[in-house]
């Protein structure tokens, strides 16, 4: 730990957690309540990643394009984006909501506003039925805040890296399965003619998958309606304040004091101790969702062009593995390395994977025009690619910590996340176009031998690094 700029320890000074040679005991995780958080984690990527597999397709049997299949890629690309957009536009204020009104009945309208929106998006028949349907999921879906929230709650400064480690595993989990789903029942009338013979399915080529999507999330809302605990302390029964020790006077006191909090408005929220942690989401989200546009991009690439020319069956293969590995390494070391070197560390060192990553792509476009054992060494630069991603990828673990730690009071935690949930959909609008229209100048007009858009992205990790820079020394405890 950098500790060159800290000032002298004084009675005034003393840090909120305790030294490293004399940390508390490690509490346990309520493993029902994190298990039944992280079950729903796991439906939402399963429904949201299912379209990616026939989308295109979609979009070519609708007559969206008017047989022009080169703008196919365009309309899915703003089918894509839209909910992003739609989330960046309510997610705060679906965050807000659940600091007042507790966070069950959110995630509640939210698993059912995914799951009528999946149902519409494989019942439409035309552009902007997609559309809507799209922008609902979007629009009635602040989730992904509030289920981070939830895991704020129901952690300490002790045992948050393991709570936050679950979350990417859950993506990652679904980020493989969800694809799987699309494209194994999409078009079930071709793929089992006898059991799908009905004209409907002929109709509704596509409904088939967004209908198991669905039948998950409703799996996904009877769970969390009978068996997940409210978590804000406003809201929560009687029986686990008192398991809390806090006496009714006691407890109504806080309640009001906690109300209080909670209807703050949001500028007064907007101190460099929330916006530090939540910039370095925004651009750690922009830089990651530009790499993942950029991968299979240049993986398809013809090589004349500087890619590797890679079938869309090898990209699936590859984008699989990388999902697989990623969520394995997450779940086996993540809690253990923040434990081991401490958040900050962790971070900066995550960040700085973020250029070694971006050199190897023209690195491999050099290779491809070379002889001699060009296979071989280009698998050694995925691999090695793929194994500096996964520790770029524990970034996220980590600075969901600081963005938790960073709010003041545990009934503003919503607000916050909603904060951070805006800003990094703002970033995840803005990054797949930015990165994929920059890559397509670079190689249109030779800027920097093809490779300005590395270039751009490198100084912006580089500012990443110096955001990190800026983060807590440690995690703090709020109850302290």
């Amino acid at each position: 730990m950098d500790t060159s700029n800290s000032p002298p320890l004084t009675s005034e000074t003393t840090p909120l957690v305790p030294a490293r040679a004399s940390k508390k005991p490690k509490t346990p995780l309520p493993k029902l309540q994190i298990g039944i958080l992280m079950t729903l984690q796991l439906v939402e990527p399963l429904a949201s990643m299912s379209i990616f597999p026939y989308i295109n397709q979609l979009i070519r049997e609708l007559g969206i394009t008017g047989g022009d299949d080169a703008a196919v890629g365009y309309y899915a690309g703003i089918i894509e984006s839209l909910f992003f957009v739609a989330q960046a536009l309510t997610v705060l204020r679906w965050s807000r909501l659940s600091d007042r009104i507790g966070r069950k009945p959110v995630l509640l309208v939210g698993l059912s506003g995914t799951c009528i929106s999946m149902l519409c998006f494989g019942l439409s028949t035309t552009f902007w039925g997609l559309v809507i349907s799209r922008c609902m999921c979007g629009i009635l879906n602040g989730n992904v805040s509030v289920m981070k929230t939830m895991v704020g709650e129901l952690t300490d400064s002790t045992n948050m890296a393991q709570g936050f480690a679950l979350i990417p595993i859950m993506w990652c989990i679904g980020g493989f399965i969800g694809p799987l789903i699309g494209g194994t029942f999409a078009r079930p009338q071709d793929n089992w003619p006898r059991l799908f013979a009905h004209p409907f399915w002929s109709k509704y080529p596509y409904f088939l998958p967004c209908a198991v999507s669905a039948c998950g999330l409703v799996l996904g809302f009877f769970v969390l309606l009978f068996f997940l605990e409210e978590t804000l302390s406003t809201k929560r029964r009687p029986k686990l304040t008192a398991t809390l020790g806090i006496s009714n006077g006691a407890n109504s006191g806080n309640r009001e004091s906690l109300s209080q909090t909670s209807n703050m408005p949001v500028r007064s929220l907007l101190t460099p101790t929330i916006v530090i942690p939540i910039a370095n989401y925004a651009l750690l989200a922009l830089l990651d969702i530009a790499l993942m546009a950029l991968l299979p991009l240049f993986f398809s690439t013809p090589t004349y062009l500087g890619g590797l020319g890679f079938t869309p069956s090898h990209i699936g293969l590859w984008m699989a593995m990388f999902a697989m590995a990623d969520g394995i390494f997450q779940a086996l070391f993540f809690a253990k390395i923040v434990n081991w070197i401490g958040p900050k560390r962790l971070f900066c060192v995550s960040v700085s994977c973020f250029t070694p990553v971006m050199l190897m792509f023209p690195i491999m476009s050099w290779l491809v025009h070379t002889s001699g054992m060009v296979d071989h060494a280009i698998a050694f630069v995925l691999i090695s690619q793929l194994a500096l991603t996964i520790i770029w990828d524990m970034a996220y673990g980590t600075v969901f910590m600081f963005i938790t730690a960073s709010a003041p009071t545990k009934n503003v935690l919503g607000a916050v996340n909603g904060l951070g949930q805006t800003s990094a959909s703002m970033a995840r609008v803005i990054g797949p176009a930015f990165a994929t229209s920059l890559f397509a100048f670079s190689k249109e007009h030779n800027i920097l031998n093809g490779n300005a858009v590395y270039v751009v992205l490198i100084m912006l990790a580089g500012v990443l690094r110096w955001l990190g820079s800026r983060l807590p020394d440690e995690i703090q405890d709020r109850d302290e």
